[in-house]
């Protein structure tokens, strides 16, 4: 357990919202950073705050703050409906090259999930998706994890060096994940290269576009149902990721992200499939990336993800 605590930094206890009043309690108030608490916990939250992939990909910088501003607002919150342990390690620490930080990364979410925790990953630039999808294959094997990249963007690029917009093509082509057990969710076409587009389709992924969940009475049916085929076929021992890149909600709710759009998931739409997330006793992993707060209004966007925080940690049976 020491190497984890030395792999990251503590969170700033600034971030801890204190409201000292017995009858408001808030959840900075309440959840622990403190190594001895670490092993108690059942929900693990680790902040990547880097955004070296995001420049490399040509977007606006500003994700590497995130972390800290997503806990600010986190931590504002009340624990109402919250029953799981919650614990705060910090963030993975991020000095050397992208791919170092990643390979740290990587360490550190694998052994939270050998510990058997539940981890929500705050980020930083959406590159931190192949860290994190690493670390499910190394603990779970290849066969035995679904990926689900919600997100407008298919995040296949092929460019060397890797970036913002590759982390699931090298997934992919390490065979880290199937390609039918990987879904892409949620994104729009003018977004996306054809190339890509095809080389998912010939590849087998399930493709899922905002429109065709639009279409749906509710946000989450169609993840749902094929999902669910996945869970029969292999009983229960299917484990889940979900990647959250907050591109993938429209800019009237989410407009600090790092390449924000008029067109997206609404963001009722988006605590839907949050929820949904939760609901999946074998989902091992959650992550938000991509918001950039020095592009935001209103902390509308860090505010989100901090209710989403929440709908995860609500939604995830206590032990």
């Amino acid at each position: 357990m020491s190497e984890l605590f030395e792999q990251t930094t503590r969170p700033d206890p600034e971030l801890f919202f204190r409201k000292n009043d017995k009858n408001d309690v808030r959840l900075g108030e309440i959840i622990p950073s403190d190594e001895k608490d670490y092993e108690r916990a059942e929900v693990v939250i680790l902040g990547c705050p880097q955004d070296e992939g995001v420049k490399r990909n040509n977007g606006r910088p500003g994700a590497a703050g995130a972390p800290a501003a997503i806990r600010k607002q986190f931590y504002k919150l009340t624990p109402f409906g919250i029953k799981a342990r919650v614990f705060d390690l910090g963030d993975t620490k991020v000095d050397g090259s992208l791919e170092e930080v990643h390979d740290r990364h990587k360490g550190v979410v694998a052994q939270l999930l050998r510990d058997g925790k539940r981890v929500i990953v705050i980020g930083g630039g959406n590159d931190i998706s192949y860290p994190d999808g690493a670390a499910m294959a190394e603990v779970f094997g290849p066969e035995w994890w679904i990926a689900i990249n919600v997100d407008s963007h298919l995040d296949v690029r092929a460019d060397e060096p890797r970036n913002s917009g590759t982390p699931y093509r090298q997934l992919l082509e390490e065979k880290l994940v199937r390609p039918d057990y990987f879904y892409e969710v949620a994104y729009q076409s003018h977004f996306c290269s054809p190339v890509y587009y095809n080389y998912l389709r010939e590849k087998g992924v399930n493709r899922i576009s905002l429109e065709m969940l639009r279409s749906r009475e509710a946000a989450d049916l169609e993840i749902k149902e094929q999902v669910r085929q996945k869970f029969i076929n292999h009983s229960a021992s299917m484990n889940t990721f979900f990647g959250f890149d907050m591109d993938a909600v429209r800019s009237a709710d989410a407009p600090g992200t790092s390449a924000p759009s008029p067109l997206g998931l609404r963001a009722g739409e988006f605590i839907v499939l949050v929820k949904y997330a939760a609901s999946l006793s074998n989902t091992k992993l959650i992550e938000f990336s991509e918001v950039n707060p020095e592009f935001d209004i209103d902390d509308r966007t860090t505010k989100l993800v901090a209710i989403g925080m929440h709908r995860f940690c609500s939604g995830v049976n206590a032990a």
